[in-house]
């Protein structure tokens, strides 16, 4: 729908008059009038004027058709009617005014009728309060005629001058104020109101809208009032807001004039945060933002195509200081409105995905409606954040030695190769204002799941979104820099990109190395080991990389057996971490602890190995996620969750050690005397490798400290840090200081939650075969209606959940699914051959299964299952 003022505009430009503010008031108040005719007609029955509704055979047009057609009739100067007596409640649409007057305001007495008439339709009403709008929307109920208010919500919510001085929790001005700016002071001179009350609606609807807009904040009232406010706080009555929005909004004409409102008020919205620097001047102008949020229809599908797109362009330019006051502020919303404002979002992105063919040439990225919305929905993250459980105190301190840097860095400096994130990880701007991160919610409002947009993560190009990250250029948006709105898929390819460009950049340097100081090239890390010695022959060798030259870990890795033909392509290596897993976490050698009620490992706070043993793990689960490997090694939570920089805590004991918790959860719960009844201190022990039992105080002198109701929370607090903190910090720092050798320098943390950690690292623990046989391919002469092939996966399909794994450890070189599922894992079955004796093989870098053409199913059956019972080994086919 068009406004009058936007055609008043056209007029304007069209006619090439001069934009002085008379003139335009003017031709702007013609226009209505013809406007007005139309819809609303003159109120004489008889009139002949053919294009007034009044008149006999007049055919009745839509707001729109009206419009266009008062622009017509302005242009060629068509007739008008005067006002009939019997037509009330419009005479101030139809006051006598000349075309060519240079006042928009006649000088003429008006009658009581007049005067009451203007009021009804509120043209002096420049911003609105709940009050206001009861006020209004009773009179409109009265003659029940609601276009006075639409007016009124047209104008105020199109202007961001009036939407930001509206809805006020402290009113900026004294009763006498509010009376003469509502005009109702019965006693003041007719002529004087009619004049101010034209003059005020003049300057405010016909001065350019940036330059209305700019004068936001040039009085002291709202920076005296903003003093006045806390940072999670803005001067809105948001309750008030809510309520209007819950009366209003089931009028559909009324919602209407909110649709196009908005379409109008973003553009010069945008403009001003653009190119004005509005809110420094005035941070009450936050106020129209948490107003047109507030829409519980902002997601329907009319705001889709262009009030929405156009408002989250505008607020994605708010500065970062106003996008976390947005977020503290919504961090006290509910989990109910916080769903309803990610939906919103959502649906936009989703909306503006499905109808667009995006790929490698049309770039998502390019998008300026999906960006924009992205943005938006990374304040409501955060607000989703700062309103959850929070967990800011238990931080890991870093470590006090920095990781070593390469031997190669001087060349690499005359070389004009600088080492990327030198400064560490990437850190996202807002997070940092807001003084919060990802990993210090335990439990956010709503699911951090719901934050994903699984049609976009089907569209975007990571490999181009990966180089839009990695340069940080303006002209182009990444959204790896909104990692909540990605799946874990995405994310590990986009790591998987990071990882394989800087094996590529480090065997590029070895090369310029060994041209310049004229060494052996050696490109890889090499690792060359021995079956029945595996542990200490690759771990030697890691410590010795470790030490001498910690930037080779980032080169690709080359497993190599000896006595065995294997070319490592990816599957060597698969094996080698899985045997170094099998050997390590072996409870024999005694460096972590396994509970067979959890099926989990812990550090063995009484190990015997030095701390470098746990730092070499470390660089093998760091290799093994830079390597894109998958290892079983099943390590409670708070592990990853100590990787990424938090303490474990008493919550963290309820999969780590799930009996302690139970008996400490007991403890606080315990409604009798604690100190009587269970007689315990703040001394407790715990078993050796041995079994043999040792002692630990709490406190000092804890022994003789009894635990009591008071002090129950201090203990449970002390055991927990004890147990997961203290009691082995020698041997988890060093692990961790192993890890971040090899990852220090990717977006790891940037991007992933501690769960997904544990994904990236052990894989999917859902195995499901049937995704697997949807997108297997086959070679060689197979197909998918193959005899064979099909009695093939009756075969496997009919297996049990351990020879299934066997027969994913036999294919693939590991018994785990990869990120996203079997799904994910690109199988190929290959004809070896006619009817055989010989056994199924397999190419474990390539997921290959070589499969000869068995004469019947009995004999698939019986080989197959030998071929992944007896697995070990490679050789050359």
């Amino acid at each position: 729908k068009l406004y009058q003022h936007t055609l008043a505009a056209k007029v304007l430009h069209s006619k090439n008059l001069k934009p002085k503010w008379m003139k335009r008031a003017a031709a702007k108040h013609l226009i209505e009038r013809y406007y007005h005719q139309l819809t609303e007609g003159c109120g004489n029955e008889s009139c002949s004027n053919s294009w007034c509704a009044s008149s006999v055979g007049f055919n009745r047009m839509d707001n729109n058709a009206a419009a266009v057609k008062a622009l017509e009739l302005y242009k060629v100067n068509a007739k008008l009617c005067d006002p009939h007596p019997s037509k009330k409640g419009t005479a101030s649409a139809y006051l006598e005014s000349s075309a060519h007057s240079n006042s928009a305001c006649s000088n003429r007495k008006m009658n009581h009728k007049d005067v009451h008439s203007v009021r009804d339709n509120f043209k002096d009403v420049n911003y609105l309060t709940e009050e206001k709008i009861y006020e209004i929307l009773d009179i409109c109920g009265e003659k029940e005629d609601y276009s006075p208010l639409i007016r009124v919500i047209g104008r105020v919510f199109s202007s961001a001058e009036g939407l930001v001085q509206s809805f006020r929790r402290s009113k900026p001005h004294t009763k006498e104020e509010l009376k003469s700016l509502q005009g109702k002071d019965e006693d003041k001179d007719e002529d004087e109101k009619e004049a101010a009350a034209c003059s005020a609606t003049a300057m405010e609807e016909d001065s350019p809208a940036s330059s209305s807009s700019s004068r936001l904040g040039e009085g002291s009232s709202g920076e005296n009032d903003v003093q006045k406010l806390a940072p999670d706080e803005v001067s809105v009555d948001i309750e008030a807001v809510r309520r209007v929005y819950e009366r209003l909004l089931s009028n559909e004409k009324i919602e209407a004039a909110f649709l196009n409102a908005l379409v109008y008020l973003s553009p010069n919205v945008e403009c001003d945060l653009t190119y004005h620097n509005v809110y420094s001047r005035d941070p009450n102008y936050l106020n129209l933002f948490v107003i047109v949020m507030e829409n519980s229809n902002l997601h329907s599908p009319e705001y889709l195509e262009i009030a929405l797109p156009q408002f989250c362009k505008a607020m994605s330019k708010l500065p970062l200081a106003a996008q976390a006051k947005l977020a503290r502020l919504w961090s006290h919303y509910s989990a109910e409105q916080i769903r309803r404002m990610v939906e919103t979002f959502q649906q936009l992105i989703t909306y503006k995905v499905i109808s667009n063919e995006f790929n490698s040439r049309n770039l998502v990225n390019d998008d300026d409606a999906v960006v924009a919305a992205t943005k938006c929905l990374k304040i409501v993250y955060y607000a989703n954040v700062l309103g959850g459980d929070l967990d800011m105190e238990h931080n890991e301190e870093e470590d006090e030695e920095p990781i070593p840097e390469s031997s190669e860095l001087t060349l690499q400096e005359l070389l004009g190769e600088e080492r990327r994130n030198k400064k560490g990880p990437r850190v996202d701007p807002l997070e940092t204002e807001l003084g919060i991160r990802t990993n210090d919610c335990r439990r956010p409002l709503v699911p951090f799941e719901e934050f994903v947009n699984e049609p976009l993560n089907e569209v975007l190009e990571m490999d181009k979104d990966y180089t839009f990250f990695k340069v940080e250029t303006e002209n182009k948006f990444s959204f790896m820099t909104c990692p909540f709105i990605l799946n874990a898929v995405t994310k590990n390819l986009g790591l998987y990109y990071d990882n394989r460009i800087r094996m590529y950049s480090e065997r590029r340097i070895t090369v310029l190395y060994s041209l310049v100081q004229g060494q052996q090239l050696n490109p890889y890390l090499r690792l060359k080991v021995r079956r029945d010695h595996i542990i200490d022959d690759a771990l030697v060798r890691l410590e010795m990389i470790a030490m001498e030259n910690p930037a080779d870990l980032k080169k690709q890795l080359y497993v190599e057996f000896e006595g065995e033909q294997g070319v490592d392509e990816g599957g060597v290596s698969k094996e080698f971490f899985q045997l170094v897993v099998e050997e390590i976490f072996n409870p024999d050698i005694g460096m972590f602890t396994y509970d067979e009620r959890t099926k989990m490992f812990w550090f063995n706070p009484s190990s015997f190995e030095n701390e470098g043993q746990y730092t070499l793990i470390g660089i093998v689960l760091g290799l093994a996620i830079y390597n894109n490997c998958i290892l079983d090694v099943h390590f409670p939570m708070v592990v990853y969750r100590k990787l990424m920089g938090k303490k474990g805590t008493f919550r963290d004991l309820a999969d780590a050690n799930p009996v302690l918790y139970q008996s400490l959860k007991e403890l606080l719960e315990y409604e009798g005397s604690v100190e009587e009844d269970m007689m315990i201190t703040f001394q407790i022990s715990q078993t050796d490798l041995f079994g043999n039992p040792l002692m630990y105080d709490l406190r000092e002198n804890g022994d003789k400290i009894p635990v009591t109701n008071e002090n129950r929370k201090e203990f449970v607090a002390q055991y927990a840090e004890y147990m997961l903190n203290k009691s082995v910090e020698k041997q988890f720092k060093a692990f961790r200081r192993g890890f971040h050798m090899v990852t220090n320098e990717s977006p790891l943390k940037y991007l992933f939650r501690p769960e997904e950690i544990e994904l990236l690292i052990c894989g999917s623990r859902n195995l499901d075969f049937l995704a697997l046989e949807e997108t297997t391919e086959y070679d060689g002469g197979y197909n998918r209606d193959s005899r064979i092939i099909k009695e093939f996966w009756e075969t496997l399909h009919s297996f049990g959940e351990e020879q299934k794994r066997l027969f994913l450890q036999f294919t693939t070189g590991t018994d785990r699914a990869p990120v996203g599922g079997l799904g994910k894992l690109k199988m190929i079955i290959a004809k070896n051959g006619p009817d055989t004796d010989r056994l199924p093989t397999s190419h474990t870098c390539f997921n290959v299964l070589l499969l000869p053409e068995y004469s019947s199913k009995e004999k698939l059956r019986e080989r197959l299952l030998k071929a992944i019972t007896y697995a070990k080994g490679f050789g050359m086919l």
